[in-house]
């Protein structure tokens, strides 16, 4: 299963980014989307309009899933808990065992 795109917050290192793009996935990132700064609704906003499961260790993002907000799907990380490559090799295993459709407004933990 390959429909699952990502869109990185601005809490994401963005050498994230670049190692699934290595690994052929479909990535965005708040810099690259003119997003820096943005409110968390702004961008849950952009992930669900491009059908993006948005990457955070914004703790703001599961209140927001909490209160039933739409959104294509949310991948959370507690911030320093698992290296770059841990956290690549997450986002794969997600990308790669679950739908677009299985994400929708579904958060996973990593």
């Amino acid at each position: 299963m390959t429909d699952i795109r990502f869109h990185l917050d601005e809490s994401v290192d963005p050498a994230v980014a670049d190692g699934l793009r290595r690994r052929g996935a479909d990535v965005s990132t708040s810099q690259e989307s003119g997003l820096l700064g943005a409110s968390d609704s702004r961008q849950l906003s952009f992930a669900l309009s491009q059908r993006r499961v948005l990457v955070t260790h914004d703790e703001d993002f599961l209140v927001n899933a909490g209160n039933e907000t739409a959104h294509a799907g949310i991948a959370f990380c507690h911030c320093e808990t698992r290296s770059i490559g841990q956290l690549i090799a997450a986002l794969l295993l997600i990308r790669d065992c679950l739908s677009a459709e299985d994400m929708r407004n579904h958060v996973e933990f990593l």
